[in-house]
């Protein structure tokens, strides 16, 4: 941490892109604010309890990062600091119990699948009940897609170009398996093999930006032995392929450490790989023109510096015309389980996402990372508007099938 702390010269340049700065306008809650809190905590010279609260008020979206001419990695800082501050703070009973809730809930696909039903069920109450809770019933959706099983292995069609595995993910199991099985046909279609190693679990990204790093290494350990002896893992959610790359810095210092490096070198997502690896075929042109605007995922845009491919993917079909949003690098204030943690900070930064895709008179917004969908669509339809939201892969898959555009359309 200490030369990424020692490597901020206090530009200011990281403030304008800062979600928690452009919103609160203090210092402390800004990157270099937060890189100076954390110095001082970590030399003796400021309590722990004084930091958190700017601390906390965080997104962890990096794009101080994406800004920062001196090249700070902040992700380096912050992920480990969280890990620390986790082990020495006291939370409140509330707090720990909307925390346990999350982490004992969402990284697995069953237990969300059933909390979530029962969710719903209990927005009924919503009113009554703290606001830690109520703001996570807020959150789910009206109902819940029936699940998509998927297959061990999913053969290319016609000559095999490329073999790889593919992470499954947890939530968007549950909110949105359409994407897993896009992600495959798509996959297929242009000649990939796709084997998905039942071995896998969470990939402990909610752990490691939460501070819950004894829960995060287990979840790690898992996947290095399932993913053994494939040449890429492909991700189609930012924040998972964002904490995969980072399992280096989980286990820096440790016995696994070359073999979770290795790991996350392996690591791509499905944009970046498609890209690389080329279609074999466009799909064909659209029937008429469609306006899609792109919404960059912080994870994949900030964390991983990916912006170009899923844009290219997109303007391969013929009749996309794609627009970019304005303020394009402040996060949508999805953020892992900043939605619920901070639901007002959130619900700040969704509604203005939100506005800003409006504006763009898009039809269709496409994304790359099942939470921002899911804030963006709860924020669409709080503004009274009803936009489709889809992940690159989904567009693509819909294209190649010719049903982008409804018959109506």
């Amino acid at each position: 941490m200490a030369g990424a702390v020692e490597s901020c010269v206090h530009c200011g340049f990281c403030l304008p892109t800062c979600p928690t700065y452009v919103t609160m306008g203090e210092e402390m809650d800004s990157p270099r604010g937060r890189i100076f809190l954390m110095k001082e905590v970590l030399e003796g010279q400021l309590e722990l309890e004084t930091a958190l609260p700017y601390i906390d008020n965080c997104l962890g979206c990096q794009a101080c990062q994406t800004a920062c001419p001196s090249g700070v990695d902040y992700g380096d800082l912050i992920t480990p600091f969280k890990a620390y501050a986790e082990q020495h703070r006291e939370r409140a009973p509330m707090d720990r119990v909307q925390r346990e809730m999350m982490l004992r809930t969402l990284p697995y696909p069953r237990r969300f699948r059933a909390a979530a039903r029962l969710g719903r069920l209990a927005r009924l109450l919503a009113g009554r009940l703290p606001e830690p809770l109520a703001a996570m019933l807020r959150l789910l959706p009206a109902r819940l897609p029936k699940a998509e099983p998927l297959p061990a292995v999913l053969p290319a069609e016609g000559e095999r170009r490329a073999r790889v595995a593919l992470l499954a993910g947890c939530a968007q199991q549950v909110l949105a398996p359409d994407i897993n099985s896009a992600t495959l046909r798509v996959l297929a279609r242009n000649g990939v093999e796709t084997v998905i190693p039942p071995g896998q679990g969470c990939c402990g990204a909610l752990g490691m930006h939460t501070g819950a790093a004894d829960q995060a290494k287990p979840m790690a350990r898992r996947n290095l032995e399932a993913f053994a002896g494939v040449d890429a893992i492909v991700t189609n959610a930012a924040g998972c392929g964002s904490g995969m790359k980072e399992y280096g810095l989980l286990f820096k210092g440790a016995p696994e450490h070359d073999a979770a490096q290795a790991f996350a070198d392996r690591v791509v997502d499905v944009s970046v790989f498609l890209d690389a690896l080329g279609l074999r075929q466009a799909p064909a042109a659209l029937a008429r023109p469609v306006k899609v605007a792109y919404h960059d995922a912080c994870h994949l845009a900030h964390a991983q510096g990916v912006r170009s491919p899923p844009r290219a993917l997109l303007q391969a079909v013929g009749g996309i015309e794609l627009v970019e949003p304005a303020e394009w690098e402040l996060c949508c204030g999805s953020a892992g389980t900043y939605n619920v943690e901070r639901p007002d900070t959130a619900a700040e930064l969704g509604e203005r996402k939100a506005r800003n895709l409006l504006a763009t008179s898009a039809e269709l917004i496409a994304t790359g990372n099942i939470g921002c969908t899911t804030q963006i669509q709860t924020h669409l339809g709080a503004l009274g508007r009803d936009v489709p939201v889809l992940h690159t892969v989904q567009v693509l898959d819909r294209a190649y099938a010719g049903t982008l555009i409804p018959a109506s359309g």
